[in-house]
């Protein structure tokens, strides 16, 4: 027997799709590829979790790549907000702080180190993945910093010339590497910007 979500996704007269049956399938979709991976997971698997029929999902996304796109871009819409830093009220260094603490992939998605390091694995047999990893949710995480930097220097609170890209990409790996050596990741944004403060800060700034 049809699920009832199924049988108005399917009915003629061009009725829209069901939007909780959409969410459904995306959830099912995000928690598959935490636990099994891109090359693992199976539209079975998904269809099965979200229950929902194969066709149901088929007549949605054709492939497991553009079910996983979308997946990924519900995500990325969720995180938009915390691309920026509102400094007004803020002491200069408490601004680095912030957007050194944003820079954690993990700040929304909890999954968030296991989904990236699933899709490293997948370099080589679906490069497109990572690329779009790369430009929605690590570039935005590290050109936050180097926006908030530009913003800092402007003020006169760090110097001119400091190499912001190179800033960025460290405090991002800081999170990696904490990841990797079993140790918690909250303390990060303050030890990090306490190194890096009293090397990039103007003389005027760098006891605050």
């Amino acid at each position: 027997m049809a699920r009832a979500g199924e049988e108005a996704a399917s009915r003629p007269g061009g009725r829209p799709r069901d939007a909780a049956l959409d969410e459904a399938i995306i959830q099912a979709t995000r928690e598959r590829l935490v636990r099994d991976g891109y090359s693992l997971m199976t539209i079975g698997d998904i269809a099965s979790d979200a229950k929902v029929s194969r066709p149901t999902l088929y007549r949605r996304w054709s492939t497991k790549f553009e079910l996983v796109v979308d997946a990924l871009d519900y995500g990325f819409r969720k995180q938009r907000d915390m691309y920026a830093v509102d400094l007004s009220s803020m002491a200069p260094r408490e601004a680095l702080v912030e957007a050194v603490r944003r820079l954690d992939p993990a700040y929304f998605n909890p999954d968030a180190m296991v989904l990236m390091g699933n899709f490293a694995g997948e370099a080589n047999r679906t490069p497109e993945l990572l690329g779009i990893l790369r430009e929605h949710a690590v570039e935005p995480r590290v050109a936050l910093v180097e926006n908030v930097l530009t913003q800092l220097q402007e003020s006169g609170a760090v110097r001119d010339g400091v190499d912001k890209h190179t800033i960025a990409t460290m405090c991002f790996g800081s999170y990696f590497a904490a990841f990797y050596r079993g140790e918690s990741r909250d303390d990060i944004p303050e030890s990090v910007v306490s190194v890096l403060w009293p090397a990039i800060a103007t003389a005027s700034r760098k006891r605050e």
